[in-house]
């Protein structure tokens, strides 16, 4: 059986109890898991001493998960059982580690994949660490401010007009998107500024290609425009995104947590939720921007092309 190590961690500005608290009561898992969220209807069943529960829905499948152990506020073990859509067991632990102010949350997990999905090892270790990671970002925002700022919209299926567009289509590693991608964008903004009269409508960003196994991800971040200038700048590119049909899932919050409507959409995509239209690659469309709204209040429609 292939084996799956999982290790992700993140600072949290709080004490290594108030976050333990978090972490042992079951009940508060549902807020954070990165799961849970892409599934709002599915069922879960928490006991009554909230030391386990468990789970079952149309895109997270059903299983059980339970505390096994607690080491003070070091560590807590769990023991998680995934009934559907395949049986597996895990064992998944948390070690929280005092530094300064702050304090060092490890989330663990070792686990196995079917015999049959050898040749997937490194693609799931891939995104489960990002589903993890996903999971941190959560729980360090519910510690800290007692509140998560990321909510999904499921708008469902309509009718995309398409547009033209300017942009810079780059190539990176998967952490250095968001420096990169903002650095695209303040290129284009400064050229825009000298070409307002061609702008149409808000910004963009479209996945060509996203890597987990090779860290790699391509990426065109751009803006709608009405005609394409002849004064293109040396490393900028145009083209079309076509009029189809998409599904859209618009996520409200800040972008650190995207991926919680990237990650839902392909989930629906696995589950057959989704009949995809090919040769139009998913993108991004930015509602507002930083500049307009508090973060906590950026609205983003991410759009799968659909038959």
């Amino acid at each position: 059986m292939p084996k799956m190590h999982i290790n992700k961690s993140i600072n949290i500005n709080a004490s290594a109890d108030k976050i333990f608290k978090v972490l042992n009561d079951f009940n508060q898992w549902t807020s954070w898991s990165p799961w849970l969220i892409m599934d709002p209807s599915a069922k879960v069943t928490v006991a009554s001493d909230s030391k386990s529960y468990e789970w079952e829905g149309k895109r997270v499948g059903s299983g059980n998960m339970k505390i096994l152990s607690e080491d003070g506020t070091k560590s807590i073990d769990y023991d998680l059982n995934f009934l559907k859509p395949w049986k597996s067991n895990a064992k998944v632990r948390f070690e929280l580690k005092s530094e300064g102010d702050e304090t060092k949350v490890s989330w663990l997990m070792d686990s196995s994949l079917p015999f049959f999905m050898f040749w997937m090892k490194k693609m799931m270790e891939g995104f489960v660490g990002m589903d993890y990671d996903r999971g941190l970002r959560m729980l360090k925002e519910l510690v800290e401010d007692g509140k998560i700022h990321s909510k999904l919209e499921f708008r469902g299926n309509s009718s995309f007009s398409g547009f033209k567009y300017i942009g810079i289509k780059t190539s990176t590693s998967i952490n250095n998107v968001g420096p990169q991608m903002e650095a695209d964008f303040g290129k284009l903004g400064a050229f825009m500024k000298e070409h307002a009269d061609i702008a149409d409508q808000s910004a963009f960003s479209q996945y060509h290609k996203w890597d987990v196994v090779k860290d790699k991800v391509v990426y065109t971040s751009g803006v709608a425009v009405k005609s394409i200038p002849s004064d293109l700048p040396d490393g900028f590119v145009s083209g079309e995104i076509p009029s189809s049909n998409v599904h859209t899932v618009r996520h409200v919050g800040k972008y650190d947590h995207l991926g919680n409507a990237w990650s839902t959409l392909y989930a629906m995509q696995r589950g057959k939720e989704l009949k995809l239209k090919k040769g139009v690659h998913p993108f991004e469309v930015y509602l507002n921007s930083p500049e307009e709204v508090d973060e906590k209040e950026l609205i983003t429609d991410i759009n799968f092309a659909v038959k």
